[in-house]
């Protein structure tokens, strides 16, 4: 009988060993009994039964390309829930695949720290035309002269069919094979790093899509105690929980070690229900950094969560689970309802200046004051953490993707507003975000779209959408998610780069990312006020009177109206200064590095 310490060496799912022969380990309570079902040739090996539901053995007679089911119980044949890689989709076989055969450039790569860091967030099946990993390689240049320092992908692990935002994935360890697969992947985060970029994914471990979800049949996986709203919560305290918290830890691992990923995005977080003496974000956390010093790479967990909770990102001394940033949909929500005078559903709550400016100065407006559209108190402190610890945005993909026709801000607002947007999330003192296209002022829409193959499925999906958006008032425009037309519909178009004034946009960015970089903005002491119901003033370090205008955007090299100021200014001597609406602009002192 192996012992649980030699369990937990082994790990989960099927690999190769140095000798040839390969190692199958897999947690299956629920089965009296498991063999390996050989696709090709027809054959069956019996797993020893072990402890705690675990069932394990090695075999000389596959190797690296096999493919392969798990037959619980001498009946049902079932792929394997740590299966790294699902070539004909979500209710095939699994393949054998030895992640250790890449050949990788990166040994120097060290990671990127938070303060300097600029995300963008990207999906892989609609960046381009291809939708594969391999086809994203030649952008990469592009980006990195953009400034962008961080890629984050949105989730990949293997759904049903061949388009899907990539929440409703089944196969935690199993790059999307539309996508590419295993290697694909690998060359992709390689090139990554030889170009100075790191790569953050997106993993979802608050729930786990419908189609293609066998976990049931394996063991406790999920349980009732909690609900989602997108399927059965995760069960990570109950009876069994050991086993599911490992399955989970041991994935993120995975992703972060056999694929050199730089960070993880943990979607949804409050959706992750933990009511045990040590919550699974703290004991992932500790496995994370224990990898990190192991690795030598610096290996962040980023987590979203609608709770506006500090304990995230406070360490354990203070009750905390010690992640390292957080998104703080505030600052979304406030810009947003600034730019669009929409009010309605969650921006009812943000309305005016003071929104942004309380969340520009802490890191998130409710901090315990009542909501109107929650219809109770809400949020914490966040006094101690640093600007740093929060990932803020004015585009992403849900509140793109999640308005019923996926309008960008491109869509909703006119050019000047569009760079405002850019300028207040770039200069902010938190880690900006950018969703894909957003630097170009991209015009196609970012719709929701599924290729489920389960008719109920379907037709539940598109009855909740409609039902999603009711608060909004959006209900009657909602695109059809299985058509295949919303999923083209939401590719890119990289050529309005090079024309006007997509091509203006762009260049602004690039300059708003190079001052971020100069005055060293992430790791700058900050303070904002109100100037009005309409303006606010955001000061890094010291006041100067003698001051440079860095950046005017309603000039007319930013494709504005002008008139344009002098490029140097004497505050005491110009008294006020006057801008033009929906604009911004940034002054610098004359003689030295620090920014106003």
């Amino acid at each position: 009988m192996h012992t649980i310490t030699a369990i937990r060496e082994a790990r989960l799912g099927a690999h190769p060993l140095l000798d040839g022969s390969c190692e199958f380990l897999l947690w299956a309570p629920n089965a009296r009994s498991v063999d390996v079902h050989v696709v090709e040739p027809d054959l069956l090996i019996a797993m020893e039964s072990l402890s705690r539901g675990y069932y394990y053995v090695v075999t000389p007679n596959l190797k690296t390309g096999d493919q392969y089911f798990y037959r619980l119980d001498q009946s049902r044949d079932l792929p394997d829930p740590a299966s790294c890689f699902q070539p004909q989709g979500v209710h095939g076989p699994s393949q054998i695949v030895n992640t250790d055969s890449f050949r990788w450039t990166d040994q120097a790569w060290e990671g990127r720290e938070l303060p300097t860091s600029i995300f963008y967030e990207l999906h892989v099946g609609t960046y381009t035309p291809e939708g594969t990993f391999d086809a994203l390689i030649p952008h990469l240049p592009t980006l990195g002269d953009l400034g962008i320092t961080v890629i984050e992908l949105m989730p990949i692990a293997q759904f049903p069919g061949a388009r899907n935002w990539g929440y409703d994935g089944v196969y935690e360890f199993a790059p999307q094979s539309s996508y590419g697969g295993p290697q694909s992947l690998q060359r992709f985060i390689d090139a990554a790093h030889r170009q100075n970029l790191a790569v953050v994914l997106d993993v979802v471990y608050n729930h786990l899509g419908p189609e293609g979800n066998y976990l049931n049949a394996f063991g406790p996986y999920f349980t009732d105690r909690y609900r989602t709203p997108w399927g059965q919560a995760i069960n990570f305290d109950g009876q069994g929980s050991d086993e599911v918290r490992r399955f989970f830890i041991d994935n993120a691992l995975y992703w972060l070690d056999d694929y050199h990923f730089d960070g993880l995005r943990l979607d949804a977080v409050h959706g992750i229900f933990d009511f045990g003496a040590r919550h699974i974000l703290a004991e992932l956390k500790s496995a994370v950094a224990d990898l990190s010093r192991r690795v030598g790479r610096k290996l962040h967990l980023i987590a979203e969560s609608d709770l506006n909770d500090s304990r995230l990102l406070h360490d354990s001394s203070h009750g905390g689970y010690n992640l390292d940033a957080q998104w703080s949909d505030d600052f979304h929500h406030s810009v947003h309802t600034l730019l669009t005078n929409e009010s309605r559903g969650y921006y009812s709550d943000f309305s005016g200046i003071e929104p942004l400016v309380e969340t520009l100065q802490s890191g998130w407006y409710y901090r315990g004051q009542y909501s109107s559209f929650r219809q109770r108190s809400f949020g914490n402190s966040l006094e101690g953490l640093s600007p740093s610890r929060f990932v803020v945005c004015t585009q992403n993909h849900d509140q793109v993707g999640n308005r019923a026709g996926g309008e960008r801000l491109s869509g909703l607002v006119d050019f000047e507003s569009q760079k405002l947007a850019g300028g207040i999330n770039l200069l902010s003192p938190f880690v900006p975000l950018l969703f894909m296209g957003e630097e170009y002022g991209e015009t196609a829409p970012f719709q929701y779209f599924t290729s489920h193959g389960d008719a109920a499925l379907v037709e539940a999906v598109r009855r909740g959408r409609r039902a999603e958006f009711a608060a909004f008032g959006w209900q009657d425009r909602v695109p059809d998610p299985q058509d295949e037309a919303t999923f083209k519909r939401s590719h890119l178009d990289h050529a309005l780069r090079e024309q006007e004034p997509h091509k203006t946009l762009f260049r602004l960015y690039r300059e708003l990312i190079r001052i971020r970089a100069q005055y060293r903005l992430g790791d700058a002491d900050h303070n904002v006020r109100g100037l009005d119901e309409t303006a606010l003033l955001l000061t890094y370090r010291e006041n100067a009177k003698e001051l440079a205008v860095a950046l005017q955007s309603s000039s007319q090299v930013w494709g504005g109206r002008g008139p344009d100021l002098p490029t140097n200014l004497n505050l005491a001597d110009h008294g006020e200064l006057h801008l033009a609406a929906h604009s911004f602009l940034v002054l610098a002192r004359a003689q030295a590095e620090e920014a106003e």
